[in-house]
């Protein structure tokens, strides 16, 4: 195979609230933690066991500031992108190294209905109302088809 190919597939839930970093040029990224997690049965104490790995997921522009307005911790979200580790240096001058995940692509996965509270009425209160006049359906199943 003469080709690599770097992609990621996660679903996840959030571990935090969304941090936005905005710069001058009107661009901005978003940062937040999801969380993954195994669980198996331990075949010598026949206890149940639960890994949960943590991954950094990058997000930026609009994307970021979609997921910054309807996500919030414990969210459920599938996460499509590409894996990348970044060097830089901290304040004490050693050189560090973090590995993230350049979102690419999302789903909200978390029902409106099981969001907080306070997202739920944020949604409520941008999204438009809807028409009073529309008859409701009826379903009488005599009339199909087939």
């Amino acid at each position: 195979m003469s080709g690599t190919l770097n992609k990621v597939m996660l679903i996840g839930n959030l571990g935090d609230e969304v941090k936005m970093h905005y710069f001058d040029d009107k661009n901005c990224v978003g940062r937040f933690p999801i969380a993954t997690s195994e669980s198996y049965t331990s075949k010598q104490t026949n206890e149940r066991i639960t890994n949960t790995e943590w991954h950094n997921i990058v997000v930026r522009n609009k994307a970021a500031e979609i997921c910054e307005k309807y996500l919030s911790k414990g969210d459920k979200i599938y996460i499509e992108g590409r894996i990348k580790t970044r060097k830089w240096t901290d304040d004490k001058g050693m050189e560090r190294y973090s590995t993230e995940i350049q979102c690419d692509d999302f789903t909200f996965l978390t029902p409106k209905s099981e969001q907080s509270p306070n997202a739920a009425s944020q949604k409520s209160a941008t999204s438009q109302p809807q028409s009073s006049t529309t008859p409701p359906v009826e379903s009488d199943n005599d009339d199909l088809p087939f």
